[in-house]
């Protein structure tokens, strides 16, 4: 694998997840750990009690979350809010042609309703067993017990037949936003303008979001609903950090989704990916299901980095310079 371009900073300490989501506890406390892997990726023994751990940065992040005083400035917020808010209005979209209108076509037994019959399926279930018309002869030349215990055995019945449906499969993203550097400006509504395009686009669906820097916060798990307007205002209270580990948020990306399984999952990453703090990112972004990468060109950026995450991701490298760059680029993420 080819060298980074730059060389990232190695960190002397394991980078800290920390947890602002809902299911943190009353008054949004935060329950955060160290990460659970080492510097190559593979899992790692926790020391201490290996429960969740009470770190400075927790205590700073939770007092600036639940600090009135530490409020972003209001226009920055009320401009944010307006953003997502119009984007999460959910929008008319062509059907999928591999999920279906409906769906993921699936062979499910018959309950009424559909009208296409999975022939191979079917004949597999009734092969060797008497028609209906022979199970009625049958019973007109034996008892009433004869009849009905050679019924329980030779009757085609309903559920042997197998039929073509499309059922609902429930898609799970994590959105990975990059808060290492000012919130502000073109970037804060870039990031507005992601989640509420994802909020629309993931209306039945799970959404996961993490920001992001040389540690990581969960903002919202899969599975768990809480506004677009909600998750802006936490993703702009976060403080900006110097450091970009791009690593660590696609480690805990892997871990979320294996939380729920999905027959869609993937994540999506909103970063300038100037990755200069902790391990190569590449080998972690080819271990998970999809990543595409939706490049902040507000600033300084890595272009080639971002392209290899989402080629050993097998994803897509899209570029946004403004936040109405975002909705073209997500609808081209899920246009597959």
């Amino acid at each position: 694998m080819q060298p980074l371009r730059r060389k990232p900073k190695t960190l002397t300490e394991d980078p800290v997840l920390l947890d602002v989501s809902p299911t943190a506890g009353p008054g949004g406390a935060v329950a955060g750990q160290r990460g659970t892997q080492d510097r190559s990726g593979k899992s790692r023994t926790a020391t201490g009690s290996g429960g969740p751990a009470t770190t400075d940065e927790q205590a700073e992040l939770t007092a600036l979350l639940n600090d009135a005083s530490t409020a972003p400035d209001p226009e920055t917020l009320r401009r944010a809010r307006e953003i997502a808010a119009r984007l999460a209005l959910r929008r008319p979209r062509a059907a999928d042609s591999r999920r279906g209108p409906g769906g993921v076509l699936a062979s499910v037994r018959y309950r009424g309703g559909a009208d296409e019959i999975d022939l191979d399926a079917t004949v597999a279930n009734i092969a060797g067993r008497p028609i209906l018309g022979e199970h009625s002869t049958a019973g007109e030349h034996s008892t009433a017990g004869e009849h009905s215990t050679a019924g329980e055995h030779s009757l085609v019945e309903e559920d042997d037949i197998v039929v073509r449906e499309r059922i609902a499969a429930t898609r799970s993203v994590v959105l990975l936003v990059d808060v290492s550097g000012s919130m502000r400006g073109e970037r804060v509504r870039t990031a507005a303008a992601t989640v509420g395009a994802l909020a629309a686009e993931l209306s039945r669906d799970n959404l996961a979001v993490v920001a992001f820097w040389s540690d990581a916060a969960v903002l919202c798990r899969l599975g768990q609903r809480i506004g677009p307007q909600a998750l802006v205002e936490s993703m702009v209270r976060i403080p900006a950090r110097g450091l970009t580990n791009v690593a660590f948020p696609l480690q805990v990306a892997a871990r979320e989704l294996a939380r729920i399984p999905a027959r869609d999952a993937r994540v999506l990453l909103l970063s300038d990916c100037v990755h200069n703090a902790g391990p190569d990112p590449r080998p972690f972004a080819a271990r998970l299901p999809r990543l595409d990468v939706l490049l902040d060109t507000t600033g300084e950026q890595d272009r080639w980095l971002g392209g290899e995450l989402a080629r050993l991701g097998r994803g897509k490298l899209r570029v946004a310079g403004t936040y109405r760059d975002v909705a073209p680029a997500l609808s081209s993420f899920f246009a597959e």
